[in-house]
């Protein structure tokens, strides 16, 4: 399978995936601060991006791969580390606003500069990340230590002139959104005409536009007026890859709404509604907990998109709402389990997915540090383990079983003895390369396919 193709490890002809690399220090006791909140790759997948809990974004750079030294074909290294956000508090409501990141989307790359939007519960920022290795010398006014000069001594007039230094990444914040959210931000996406943004709280969709700080505009809002009859959130909330006036929600009743803001402003009316009719003899106490939508991501192409709930992966087709046309379980074993997840409030785990470059391929995470793939066109899939035992330098991942009952295999891990606190919400997939970034508690895994 060709690279960008992005198969499974399950057998055949397919590629293995191998360990490349792990970021993060390795102590037993994590900081709460240093807990990755969000992975992205930029659009050409040279930079990769996580927030964490403490309010910090590091930037990875893709090294160009390198003659004399094969084997570290393109290494991520640490290429800006800045402070995106800091702890605040609402007075008005004696409320504390943490400072964890939960999104970062890039811009597409339209100069030398790049720019990204971070954001916490409250405030989204966009910050620039530019480079400089040359300062200017030789000023008028000042003296080379940065003090003015008595303009009585000023003789002569020199012409400043550009000398290099060492190269210095830095990151600015451009401009600040806040103030427009009364809930908690859980989505951005930015707008294939790369003008606007949506930003979407658990009842409200705000567009913003780039250069507008001071205003954005309301285009769903399903807060009901008595908050007594609330019946369901919004929980995650995307544009269209291609169509600048199409975008989709979630909700936590396991229903998606694609809206189009031609045919009106306040988008409360959706043009489709994507709902999988529920199985009466499967229904149970927590049917309505596992069935809310924690991501949804639309496909390259434009023409599907993937919601992942609680147990499974759906992809649906934009031109069928009646039902999915792919349902992939994730972790089915869990089944029996959801009511000790329940009262461990795992169940409560809001689990991201990403597809590949070409979207033959999806991945989503799982409990004890797995994440899973899937293969579309040959509907194989494999789960793997993000761990430090198995991280030697190009090892093959070995796909890893989990055993719900009966007699357990040597290689089967029984479903009794998985670690729920090891779990990976968030991953990423690099647009064109099988290379991804798995996020597993402080450490970030890279995982990329074995190049004989």
């Amino acid at each position: 399978m060709a690279a960008g193709g992005g198969g499974c490890p399950a057998g055949g002809n397919d590629f293995q995936w191998c360990f490349s690399q792990v970021k993060g220090a390795i102590d037993e006791d994590v900081a709460e601060a240093d807990i990755i909140s969000t992975v992205e790759f930029n659009y050409s997948g040279d930079l990769l991006a996580t927030g964490d809990k403490g309010g910090r974004v590091v930037i990875f750079q893709r090294e160009q791969e390198n003659k004399s030294r094969p084997h570290s074909r393109g290494e991520y290294n640490v290429y800006s580390t800045f402070q995106s956000h800091e702890p605040e508090f609402d007075y008005l409501k004696s409320l504390e606003i943490e400072e964890k990141i939960n999104k970062i989307r890039w811009l597409p790359q339209q100069n030398a500069a790049h720019f990204l939007l971070s954001t916490n519960d409250k405030t989204i920022k966009l910050w620039k990340i530019s480079e400089r290795d040359k300062r200017a010398e030789g000023y008028n006014l000042k003296d080379e230590d940065g003090r003015l000069r008595d303009p009585f001594r000023i003789t002569a007039l020199r012409v400043p002139i550009l000398k290099p230094m060492d190269l210095m990444v830095e990151a600015s914040p451009r401009r600040i959104f806040a103030n427009a959210h009364t809930y908690h931000i859980n989505s951005i996406s930015v707008n294939s005409d790369h003008e606007t943004y949506l930003s979407a709280d658990d009842l409200r969709i705000n567009l913003w536009h780039l250069e507008i700080t001071d205003r954005s505009f309301n285009i769903v809002d399903i807060k009901p007026a008595n908050m007594e009859e609330l019946t369901e959130v919004i929980t995650a909330a995307e544009f269209h890859p291609h169509q600048c006036n199409v975008f989709v929600y979630s909700s936590s009743k396991g229903t998606i709404r694609l809206c189009d803001m031609r045919s009106s402003a306040l988008c409360d009316r959706h043009s489709k509604f994507f709902e999988e009719p529920e199985d009466p003899s499967s229904r149970s106490f927590f049917s309505e907990i596992i069935s809310s939508i924690s991501d949804v991501k639309f496909s390259h192409s434009g023409r599907y998109m993937m919601t992942r709930d609680y147990l499974s992966v759906k992809v649906w087709d934009l031109n069928m709402e009646s039902r999915p046309v792919e349902t992939h379980q994730v972790h089915e074993y869990l089944r029996s389990k959801l009511c000790s997840l329940y009262e461990n409030d795992c169940i409560f785990d809001k689990f991201e997915c990403c597809w590949n470059g070409s979207d033959s391929a999806i991945m989503t995470g799982s409990y004890n540090n797995f994440f899973r793939m899937f293969d579309r066109d040959t509907r194989r899939d494999v789960t793997l383990e993000a761990s430090r035992e198995s991280s030697k330098p190009r090892a093959s991942l070995k796909p890893r079983k989990v055993c719900t009952g009966g007699k357990r295999r040597k290689d089967e891990i029984s479903v009794d003895s998985l670690d729920f606190n090891k779990k990976i919400l968030h991953t990423a997939w690099h647009p064109v390369d099988n290379v991804i970034a798995v996020a597993a508690t402080n450490n970030l895994y890279i995982f990329q396919d074995k190049i004989n």
